[in-house]
């Protein structure tokens, strides 16, 4: 996992030989480890910062774990291999689950072995998305398959990205659009349960509505960036809510929707011709990675968008 990265000036990437060398990072984190195999000890450290969060990938080691987290916008840990084992407080946790806190908690693990997960830590700014309903206390959760896979490799991506291309962080831009997926993976993983209010119509009057202005705002602003947390402050709606109709609605997550609208309107740009290329229309919707992008492309549109490219190009040439 960290043997395909190198450092840059958008990705820290450290290696600890022994557990010597890791104590400082402890103590800055007030975490406290007892290894239990200090022959094979070995750790690293890749660490990727957001606008509103940070993403750290961890190689542990074994050992028993205490630590006090200090959480106040909220993190997420999650297993970024099938062989993970930890217990925590007792109860044994394995790759099917992730685990997340808003708050303050003292937490206690045992790691019988190496593992590798990912921590995700969100600035207190970030707006409430409906993921932490229990403050203070470190939460379980059985994670959807899918999602979990799907927001581990955006994970992987993220750290490449911030290898080899650490310019791209510079851009505030970009930065956005590559937190706006791994929000948007997020929603998944903690499955933001959409049935609605036994209270609510059948006919889900609200949630149509509620789509159609998405569907209008997208119309409106077909090259703008679309970042769930604003469209959910531009309607007046929680997070939860938005994600709720759309699913709904539309049979899909909010993530799948909003992917879905940045490839029609991709797509749309491509049609346009003209000196542009596959590159510029895909990252003018937020797509920064070519070959998750041209992959989604065909599965959605059954051509390659260089094909839809040279179509539009030729619809434009000049008569004669």
């Amino acid at each position: 996992m960290f043997d395909a990265l190198a450092p840059s000036s958008a990705l820290q990437l450290i290696g600890f030989a022994d557990v010597d060398a890791f104590r400082p990072i402890e103590s800055m984190e007030d975490a406290r480890s007892i290894p239990l195999d200090v022959p094979n000890f070995a750790a690293a450290r890749a660490v990727v910062a957001l606008p509103a969060c940070r993403i750290i990938v961890m190689r542990s080691f074994a050992r028993i774990l205490d630590t006090a987290y200090r959480m106040p916008g909220g993190m997420v840990i999650l297993p970024m291999t099938d062989d993970l084992q930890v217990n925590s407080k007792g109860m044994d946790l394995d790759a099917r689950f992730f685990v997340a806190l808003r708050g303050n908690d003292e937490c206690h693990f045992v790691e019988p072995q190496t593992n590798y997960h990912a921590m995700i830590i969100f600035s207190p700014g970030l707006k409430d998305r409906g993921w932490f309903d229990h403050a203070d206390d470190l939460r379980a959760y059985v994670a959807n398959r899918p999602a979990l896979l799907h927001t581990r490799q955006l994970l992987l991506d993220i750290l490449r990205t911030a290898s080899v291309q650490p310019l791209l962080f510079e851009s505030t831009e970009v930065a956005a659009h590559l937190q706006e997926g791994l929000l948007l993976a997020l929603d998944d993983l903690f499955r933001i349960d959409a049935r609605p209010d036994r209270s609510t119509s059948v006919r889900g009057g609200p949630s149509t509505k509620l789509v159609q202005r998405i569907d209008d705002y997208v119309a409106a602003y077909p090259t703008a960036p679309i970042y769930t947390a604003d469209l959910a402050g531009e309607f007046g709606v929680s997070i939860r809510t938005l994600g709720g109709a759309v699913s709904k609605v539309r049979g899909m997550s909010l993530h799948q929707y909003i992917r879905l609208k940045r490839l029609w309107a991709t797509r749309a740009r491509l049609l346009k011709g003209g000196g542009a290329t596959v590159a510029t229309c895909a990252r003018a919707q937020g797509f920064h990675h070519m070959g998750e992008f041209a992959a989604a492309y065909r599965a959605t549109f059954h051509e390659a968008p260089s094909d839809t490219l040279a179509r539009g190009r030729q619809i434009r040439l000049p008569a004669g």
